[in-house]
């Protein structure tokens, strides 16, 4: 065997140990020296056994694959420097707890088993890369016994209902962290933060805007660390960047086909006349198959009355009877159901090219997720403007397991939600959805991505907010 292949085989060996772990008996071992380094050099420099990086994963397939692929090359990398291993955990298999992705339930995990070990806690995106010395200078910056809350910070233009228009006299005065760039906690914030969320109850059961909340959460109204922005945390590449990020629209292959897309538009009379006709005028062209479902059938446009009366609160009974219609032969067969708002803004191409990554024999439920009572065993749910996708074995199971409404008023997306938590099937977030209007998200983040939808016609002129954020300029394609 020749040196190269030898050394290969070596560097393939220590990767393969670094990723099953030391025994037992050696993680209680190094516990307790890490815990006493830590004591004694609080003022040395960070080693990458300080580090314990959560990649912010989710349990669908395609992204349990990335994010151990991400995991992969992290502990590779480290195996190269020779300078120590950090730990690297996906956040899906934390725990069963269904709140883990929304961070705050994790945190008392993270601290009972990594407290004592760890200095510092670097929570990343699947598509996140990091580079482990520049990450390392960084974190020697700031002591260790002090509580730090690092990150890009992002900011608010304008007061958004997202955010409960928080800080309205000054958005721009609250930053909270890009996560596609990666943000930091120090141990000794990371263990108050897990103390707290034991003992007292959040102040909202909803989960909408995470990076937000989480930060408002740390800041405690002034009594606790507001963001540190540290410029080395980067989503895009330049010089001394610790972090840098690829995409959340990664290229699986060719679209799919535009036939393979079912979209259902909910709508009803009121809004025929003004609503409709956006969806006409900007992206309606780009469906292969495409219906409205109004309370009254109109042929102008055409809608499909499906015998649901119009509700003003919420419309569980018109999405059941759209799920059902969907799979019925009334409708050409797809893989894939689209079911959006008559004021939901989208790109059906960006959307197509994102559902190559998915596997259409699997149980999936895409879009922007939120989450309701999180912290105490409550289930998460993609939020209904921004466009809810759910693949053909998700509708059957769910229809065959006679989970539903319990009235026709009932907020629909909430419910498809609790029931896809009791059957065990993911709810997978993507950012590129959105349930409200590019004015309500921060301008940095927004223009950094290739979003796939937005909601609501307050206050703009919806054809051109399409034109602006959603039209692409290249030859469409017509797959």
């Amino acid at each position: 065997m020749s040196h190269h292949n030898v050394v290969i085989g070596c560097k393939l060996v220590a990767v393969l140990l670094l990723w099953l772990g030391p025994s037992a008996a050696d993680k209680h071992t190094g516990v307790a020296q890490a815990a006493e380094r830590r004591e004694s050099t609080a003022h040395s420099s960070v080693g990458l056994e300080d580090v314990v990086l959560v990649i912010q994963s989710q349990r669908n397939s395609y992204h349990a694959r990335r994010a151990d692929q991400s995991r992969l090359e992290i502990l590779q990398q480290a195996a190269g420097l020779g300078q120590g291993v950090p730990v690297v955990l996906l956040l899906h298999e934390l725990s069963g707890h269904e709140g883990d992705w929304s961070i705050l339930p994790a945190l008392p995990h993270l601290s009972a088993t990594y407290g004592q070990s760890a200095s510092w806690f670097f929570f990343i995106e699947e598509e996140t890369r990091v580079t482990l010395p520049a990450l390392l200078q960084v974190l020697h910056r700031y002591q260790v016994q002090e509580e730090w809350f690092l990150g890009k910070g992002l900011h608010d233009n304008e007061a958004s209902i997202i955010h409960h228009y928080a800080f309205s006299e000054d958005p721009g005065s609250f930053s909270y962290p890009d996560p596609a760039a990666g943000w930091a906690l120090s141990t000794p914030l990371l263990q108050r933060l897990a103390e707290r969320i034991q003992h007292e109850h959040l102040k909202s059961d909803f989960t909408i805007d995470l990076k937000h909340e989480i930060a408002l959460y740390i800041w405690e109204e002034g009594n606790g660390p507001k963001l540190t922005a540290v410029s080395e945390f980067c989503t895009e590449i330049r010089d001394n960047c610790a972090t840098t990020f690829t995409t959340y629209l990664p290229n699986c292959g060719d679209p799919v086909s535009k036939n393979d897309v079912f979209v259902a538009v909910k709508t009803c009379q009121k809004f025929h006349s003004d609503r409709v006709p956006v969806v006409k005028a900007t992206w309606e062209k780009d469906a292969g198959f495409l219906e409205f479902y109004s309370d009254v059938a109109d042929a102008s446009i055409p809608t499909i009355s499906l015998g649901v009366p119009n509700t003003e609160r919420g419309h569980c009974g018109k999405t059941f009877a759209i799920l059902r219609r969907f799979l019925s032969k009334a409708v050409p067969k797809a893989n894939w159901l689209l079911i959006v708002d008559d004021d939901t803004l989208i790109s059906l191409p960006r959307l197509r090219r994102l559902l190559r990554c998915y596997d259409p024999k699997e149980a999936v439920s895409l879009g922007e997720r939120y989450g309701y009572g999180l912290v105490q065993n409550g289930y998460s749910y993609t939020t209904g403007g921004g466009g809810m996708v759910l693949s053909r074995v998700a509708v059957g199971r769910l229809l065959s397991s006679g989970c539903g409404c319990y009235s026709d008023d009932a907020p629909d997306d909430m419910v498809l939600g609790r029931c896809f938590t009791s059957l065990g099937v993911p709810i997978t977030h993507s950012p590129l959805f959105h349930q409200a209007r590019p004015d309500d998200y921060s301008e940095t983040l927004i223009s950094s991505q290739q979003a796939i939808s937005f909601h609501k016609h307050w206050n703009i002129d919806p054809v051109a907010v399409y034109k602006h954020w959603l039209q692409d300029t290249r030859p469409r394609d017509e797959l």
